[in-house]
């Protein structure tokens, strides 16, 4: 380490996601407001929301100004420091880091570049979505990538609705269709979603526009949805689906995306009006300018440890991370379970370090998987191995223990007495405010 002995140690983590943001809390909690060492947490944006949300943000189903977190107040509250800014290279032989300029919406500079020194370095900067350089996808799908992203569907599909309630004449062919490219777990819950969303507005007033003017399509390249977890988790989704009239359209690729539809290889061509993008992810293409080992979609190699495999000062946790799974073929999946286990083990294994013990290795557990169809169902696996079976639950059971995942996140970042004000909270909030965003 290249810390002088009278110094503290600098940690630097970048990327305030769901493994980020909860590694800076508690690097901060147990160290930095001890004066063990200097915590400082980079992003480009000025809040968090976690990012499994962002399907309900998009539908309109979560304000996200009402439970996103300002990076400047955990900070404050935590022991760590925020800085505003976007990581574009990294000085390894001087252990460095440049953050782009900031420019507001007018492209005037208002906060210069910068560099940061670091003794150890934390790379968790999540994942964007793969278009895999189809034709079309850039230019006329939505993503929700990030909160920005999700709004801007929220605000489309509201313009949709309000230009339809509106126009005098009946729903044209074709005006309110959605048409999702990806049947993973945030493809599948958008369109639970937004089949309630359909119902919602029409009982808020626009009743011009009927549910069943609102038709939603999956296209999925795979033979089923989910085509990453459990057989009998993908039926028993796919069946759900078919109660609500999702159209699932399996074992068809996309090749081309147009303005007002999507094209298949198999010769298929499906109207749209909102065309969303959800059909695979890869690591943000700087990963792959840093000097760093990376794979074809830009994760960052690391070792069992987390350490990158040309760097032990640098680790990378969460999406951005290529890590082996152990006793499996392939890596770690991109969840937000493993992005959660990787920032304990970062904690532990720098902690250790800093006092001159040895690290441990991390194993991702697979504790399942869960599937929210909205208010309508909610499917998914409990298990503790792979290797060992799987238990299929279903129901309300599956609710509790799906809304129990935010609250896990919720109580590393706040710990128990400030989560349960906070549900307190948003109990009264339900009882004053809209089920959906209406503006």
């Amino acid at each position: 380490m290249a810390t002088e002995s009278n110094a503290i140690p600098k940690i630097i983590v970048v990327g305030g996601g769901a493994g980020g943001l909860e590694l800076a809390t508690k690097l901060g909690r147990k160290l930095g407001k001890k004066g063990k060492a200097e915590i400082t947490l980079v992003d480009s944006k000025q809040t968090h929301i976690w990012k499994p949300l962002l399907h309900e943000v998009a539908a309109g189903t979560l304000d996200s100004h009402q439970d996103e977190i300002e990076y400047l107040s955990q900070a404050m509250n935590s022991g760590f420091r925020f800085r505003l800014g976007r990581m574009d290279s990294l000085d390894r032989e001087h252990k460095t880091i440049t953050l782009a300029a900031t420019c507001n919406a007018e492209g005037m500079e208002i906060i210069p570049r910068r560099h940061f020194d670091y003794d150890y370095l934390v790379i968790a900067v999540g994942s964007i979505s793969h278009d895999f350089g189809i034709t079309g996808v850039a230019e006329h799908c939505l993503f929700l990538d990030t909160t920005a992203q999700a709004e801007l569907f929220q605000a489309q599909l509201l313009e949709t609705y309000l230009r339809a309630h509106t126009q005098g004449r009946p729903v044209d062919t074709g005006q309110l269709d959605i048409a999702i490219v990806g049947a993973g777990a945030t493809g599948v819950e958008l369109s639970a979603q937004l089949h309630e969303v359909s119902h919602l507005l029409s009982a808020y007033g626009l009743d011009e526009v009927h549910p069943a003017d609102v038709h939603i399509s999956i296209i999925e390249a795979a033979n089923r949805v989910l085509p990453g977890l459990p057989e009998k988790l993908s039926t028993a989704t796919e069946v759900e689906l078919g109660k609500l009239g999702v159209n699932l359209l399996t074992n068809e690729r996309v090749v081309e995306v147009t303005a007002d539809a999507i094209k298949t290889e198999s010769g298929k061509v499906i109207p749209a009006a909102i065309k969303v993008w959800a059909a695979g992810i890869k690591a943000p293409l700087f990963l792959a300018e840093l000097g760093l080992e990376t794979n074809r979609i830009n994760q960052l190699r690391v070792n069992q440890t987390l350490q990158t495999t040309l760097d032990d000062d640098i680790y990378a946790i969460g999406d951005c991370a290529a890590c082996a799974w152990q006793g499996h073929e392939g890596n770690v999946p991109p969840r937000a379970q493993a992005a959660h286990q990787m920032a304990s083990l970062v904690y532990k294994s720098i902690a250790r370090r800093m006092i001159g013990k040895s690290i441990p290795d991390y194993h991702y557990h697979d504790h399942g998987s869960l599937v929210s169809l909205g208010n309508y169902s909610t499917v998914g696996n409990m298990m503790g191995n792979l290797s060992k079976g799987s238990l299929m639950i279903e129901g309300f059971l599956a609710r509790m223990m799906y809304l129990s995942l935010y609250k896990m996140h919720q109580v590393a970042l706040f710990g128990l007495f400030r989560v349960g004000m906070l549900s307190l909270s948003h109990l009264f909030r339900r009882s004053v405010h809209p089920k959906i965003k209406l503006h």
